[in-house]
């Protein structure tokens, strides 16, 4: 800081000067010191990103500066690093109205949109500071999860190509997104085996979700996420597709690898001895024409409730064949196949069961699956009731989340356990009404949030199949944003608060750590 002596209309002032800080090579450092409150929070209400550093009364303070100042300069644009001396007289009032002691090497803050966001408590390195900073809701870098030491991280092409020229030992790299569901799942056991087989085998990750590693994908064949390859002698052999595999199976697999198997084709449903009429694009309005009276089944041959229900279906088929005066037919489209029918009829989901009278569609039959139900109905036809109001109109505790929120608010709890569903899921409807009331139980507990994603609605399916969705219900457990356990146990609403008031850190006193407006 310097001082300077100026006129203005005859009145001398003395203006002090502060002069940016600059390193040994005259570099400009990017990084801020604050010393006034109002500075402070100014700073933080006019930007969307910053991150304070509340400096303690350690050693190592030099460094820790140094590291901040280059993080600073990496950022620049994207973000903002400032600090606080704590240790100063002056300055110890801002950390006190902050409510910040900080330790010995000082406390981390970061502010999101005008507002605390949370302590930072990721390691202090270059590399996750950086992309902290570059997205600071996303999740953390796999290198920073315990245990995750004896794989191989790899960040560029660059890197990947000189891991595979140098190879000696047998690679197995997975590529994965960090957002992606079935990844998540699959990393412990991943990074377990990489432990087990060090001495023998390497076994990478690398991360390959953004734009410049397209290149990348389209080398090693990578569609989808995770993608696993086998090298030996740096060159590619082939994939590895357990992807439900634990650590052992991996290992096992090592020892003797070998190509994945043909996949078996789904078994077609028998036409040629079935009771049941199968109605193709070009049959389908003759048949329904012919028929006054006539119960469809659309199915997908891959659908697990198409395959439990295709026995009842069959039955009730085969009995109302043999009935005199039969009330009429039961017939099934296979809509993987007949694309343009389900279609036409709006199917969104399977098996949807559709009645058709005079040729025309009629009702929409959501709750019939079993043979007893479909021959009482068919020998009485009635409208189904009407649709229940959608879940996410209903006044509950569940918080309801889009594609465009759902990070950020699973952020901000320690514990999130999220329902994944479709509004025709028929599991599903049995466990909303439990879920709802477990939610009303916990809604004080301000560390914990019970929500819901239609996997349905246009704008969330992009994140349920980031987030491994295959099935509804799908119950998945969040910490701080993170995926971090499936939820498998019972849907009754006395198990969903047992196991939420089981999980660590819960908020008693109904209350939240607080810091000052700002």
């Amino acid at each position: 800081m310097f001082t300077r002596t100026v006129a203005i209309g005859g009145v001398f002032l003395l203006v002090a000067c502060v002069c940016p800080r600059t390193s040994g090579k005259g570099k400009r450092l990017q990084i801020e010191r604050l010393g006034d409150l109002k500075d402070l929070k100014k700073l933080v209400r006019t930007r969307n990103n910053v991150l304070v550093w509340y400096k303690g009364r350690g050693s190592g303070n030099d460094k820790k500066l140094q590291l901040l100042e280059e993080v600073a300069e990496d950022v620049r644009g994207m973000g903002t690093v400032v600090w606080v001396d704590c240790g100063n007289q002056e300055a110890r009032k801002i950390c006190k109205k902050m409510k910040v002691e900080p330790g010995a090497s000082g406390t981390l803050y970061h502010y999101k949109d005008g507002e605390f966001h949370l302590e930072y408590t990721r390691p202090e390195t270059f590399k996750s500071l950086t992309a902290f900073m570059k997205d600071p809701t996303g999740d953390a870098l796999w290198e920073e999860e315990p245990g995750a030491n004896d794989l191989v991280h790899i960040h560029s092409e660059k890197d990947l190509h000189s891991l595979l020229k140098k190879a000696e030992k047998p690679i197995l790299l997975m590529f994965y997104a960090p957002w992606c569901g079935v990844c998540k799942q699959v990393k412990p056991a991943f990074q377990e085996a990489a432990t087990l087989v060090k001495k023998s085998h390497v076994l990478a990750a690398m991360n390959v979700h953004t734009p410049e590693f397209e290149g990348v994908k389209a080398e090693f064949g990578v569609s989808g996420y995770p993608t696993f390859c086998y090298f030996e002698k740096g060159h590619f052999l082939f994939n590895y597709e357990a992807y439900n595999a634990q650590a052992n199976d991996i290992v096992k697999w090592l020892q003797s690898p070998e190509p994945p198997k043909p996949k078996v084709q789904e078994v077609p449903w028998n036409e040629q001895d079935s009771a049941v009429h199968h109605l193709t694009d070009v049959s389908f309005q003759a048949f329904v024409d012919e028929h006054p009276s006539t119960m469809i089944m659309f199915y997908a041959p891959w659908c697990g409730h198409c395959k439990k229900m295709k026995p009842e279906f069959e039955e009730a088929a085969a009995i109302l064949n043999t009935q005199d005066g039969s009330p009429g037919v039961l017939a099934a489209v296979d809509a993987a196949a007949h694309r343009d029918l389900a279609t036409q009829f709006s199917v969104s989901g399977f098996p949807t069961i559709k009645y058709f009278q005079n040729g025309k569609d009629t009702y929409t039959l959501p709750e019939l699956r079993s043979k007893d139900r479909i021959i009482e109905w068919m020998h009485d036809p009635q409208p189904p009731p009407p649709p229940e109001a959608p879940w996410d109109e209903l006044v509950s505790s569940v918080v309801h989340l889009t594609a465009d929120v759902f990070r950020d608010v699973l952020k901000k709890k320690k514990h999130g356990l999220v329902m994944f569903y479709a509004p025709w899921c028929f599991h599903c409807k049995e466990a909303k009404p439990h879920f709802s009331a477990a939610a009303g139980q916990l809604e004080g507990d301000r560390k914990m949030v019970m929500a819901a994603v239609d996997c349905t609605k246009q704008q969330n399916q992009e994140l349920c199949t980031q987030e491994g969705i295959k099935g509804y219900p799908t119950i998945h457990l969040y910490s701080y944003g993170k995926m971090v356990q499936h939820y498998s146990g019972p849907r009754e609403e006395s198990d969903f608060v047992e196991f939420m008031r089981s999980l660590p850190g819960r908020d008693l006193s109904n209350s939240q750590r607080s810091h000052t407006e700002l």
